[in-house]
C-alpha cells in the first residue's frame, strides 16, 4: 500500500456497570469507525449492530483497520460478542504469543491476536506509540495530547452512568485519534500490519467454553448460541 493508503479507525465502549473487560458478561454499548471523510457510530441491539459494522466494513475500499490496543482487547472482544451471540462476522483472528502490548489479555485469553477483517487488515497503533523511546505510553488520549491531536471529552472512559450522547461521541474520538495515529506514522505502521492466512485463523470461543463449563456445573441449559463450539 503506498502512503496514507485507506485508513480507518474503530474503537469500542463496553458496559462499566458489570465487568467492562470480560465479554463474558459484559457488552458492546458502542463501536466507532473513523475514516478520512466519516466517522460512524453503531448504536442499539448488539447483534444488530456486530452485523451493521460488518456490512459497513464489506462497503469500503480494502484497507487498514486501526486500533489501540485493539490486539488485545477491541477486536477478540468483538469476536468473542459475536460469537455468543450467534453473529457471523467475515473477522479472522490469530492468536500470537510473540506478540507483547501494553494490555492483559482478555479473561481466558493467552495473549494478543493478528487480525483480519474482510479485505481489510489491522494495525494495532500501540506498536507504533505505546513503547516509545520517550516512555511506556498506555493511554491513547496521553499520545493524542502528545501530538497535538485533539479529542475532546474526558480523558478516561465512561461507563453507563454518563449520557449515551457523551459515550458515543468518546468512541468516535478514539476511533478518530487511533486513524490518525497511524496516519501520522504511516512509513512505520506499514512495517507493523497484521497478516492472517486463512489456515491460521481459530474461532475465538474463550467466553462460550468458560459460560459452557460454568453452566454444566450448576446444571443450566444454555441457549444454542452460547453452547455452541
Amino acid at each position: 500500500m503506498g502512503q496514507h493508503a485507506n485508513i480507518y479507525g474503530i474503537d469500542i465502549e463496553t458496559d462499566t456497570s458489570r465487568d467492562a473487560l470480560d465479554p463474558a458478561v459484559a457488552p458492546v454499548l458502542t463501536i466507532a469507525l473513523s475514516g478520512r471523510t466519516f466517522d460512524d457510530v453503531f448504536i442499539g441491539d448488539e447483534a444488530t449492530m456486530l452485523r451493521a459494522l460488518d456490512d459497513r466494513l464489506a462497503s469500503l475500499a480494502p484497507g487498514v483497520l486501526a486500533t489501540w490496543n485493539g490486539a488485545t482487547f477491541d477486536l477478540p472482544f468483538i469476536a468473542e460478542r459475536a460469537r455468543l451471540l450467534g453473529v457471523d462476522l467475515d473477522l479472522r483472528l490469530c492468536l500470537d504469543r510473540r506478540l507483547t502490548l501494553g494490555r492483559a489479555p482478555l479473561p481466558g485469553h493467552a495473549g494478543a491476536y493478528r487480525g483480519v477483517w474482510g479485505a481489510h487488515v489491522h494495525l494495532d497503533t500501540f506498536r507504533l506509540f505505546g513503547q516509545s523511546p520517550a516512555g511506556p505510553w498506555t493511554s491513547l488520549r496521553s499520545i493524542g495530547r502528545l501530538l497535538g491531536v485533539g479529542t475532546g471529552g474526558a480523558g478516561s472512559r465512561p461507563g453507563k452512568d454518563l449520557a449515551d450522547e457523551a459515550l458515543h461521541a468518546h468512541a468516535a474520538s478514539d476511533a478518530r485519534l487511533a486513524r490518525v495515529l497511524a496516519e501520522r506514522r504511516w512509513g512505520a505502521a506499514a512495517r507493523l500490519l497484521d497478516h492472517v492466512d486463512v489456515d491460521e485463523a481459530r474461532p475465538v470461543n474463550v467466553a462460550v467454553q468458560r459460560l459452557a463449563r460454568q453452566a454444566r456445573h450448576e446444571g443450566v441449559v444454555l441457549r444454542p448460541a452460547v453452547a455452541a463450539g
